[in-house]
């Protein structure tokens, strides 16, 4: 049953959000200016990445599945996002919201979630340095992904923002191939420029 639900909503063919792709700087990453959206989300603290993007996910299924004031199903789409707020110390919190893009249908008028966890978030506009991996993402690769990134933007000059960044994930569990994962760090504003 998990199975079939999972091939379901994690088959190829769900909606993105929208993006207007940049001029490549390096090889090994893309800049990706993605457009204004509304994203269904959920914020979490914890020490763990995996564990708060396990109760996330959780939270934002059910409510596309219906557990919203319309009782409406939404459309799974991709990627699912976490945004990541780090916290001050090796032993501190941080904050990930993880976050599902709302249908091109539903962005008028999303419905309204029941659970009190769950918010319909504005994304204004932004841009995205994106580092693409492969594999089952954990903890250990997201940060030797960032790593990589980090390393190749201090390398190409480029103006960037070191938190909050974002991971994200476009495959069920239950594919076991070619899979796609990503993380994000967002470019500096001219007008944050030191």
């Amino acid at each position: 049953m998990l199975k079939a639900l999972g091939q379901t909503f994690f088959s190829t063919g769900l909606q993105n959000p929208g993006f207007t792709a940049g001029e490549p700087k390096g090889r090994d990453y893309e800049v990706r200016t993605y457009h204004a959206a509304k994203w269904a989300s959920t914020t979490l603290s914890g020490m763990q990445m995996d564990a708060a993007m396990s109760a996330g996910f959780r939270r934002l299924f059910s409510y596309i599945q219906g557990n919203n004031q319309s009782k409406a199903k939404v459309e799974m789409t991709a990627p699912v996002t976490c945004r990541v707020d780090p916290g001050a110390g090796p032993a501190c919190e941080s904050r990930f919201t993880v976050s599902f893009y709302v249908p091109e249908e539903q962005q008028a008028s999303p419905p309204e979630p029941s659970d009190p966890e769950v918010f319909v978030e504005q994304r204004k506009e932004f841009t995205a340095y994106v580092r693409t991996y492969g594999g089952f993402s954990s903890d250990t690769m997201r940060q030797e992904e960032l790593l990589k990134l980090l390393e190749s933007l201090q390398r190409d000059g480029v103006q960037f923002v070191d938190k909050p960044f974002y991971t994200a994930g476009y495959d069920s569990p239950f594919k076991l191939t070619n899979r796609r994962n990503e993380v994000w760090i967002l470019q500096k504003n001219p007008e944050e420029a030191e």
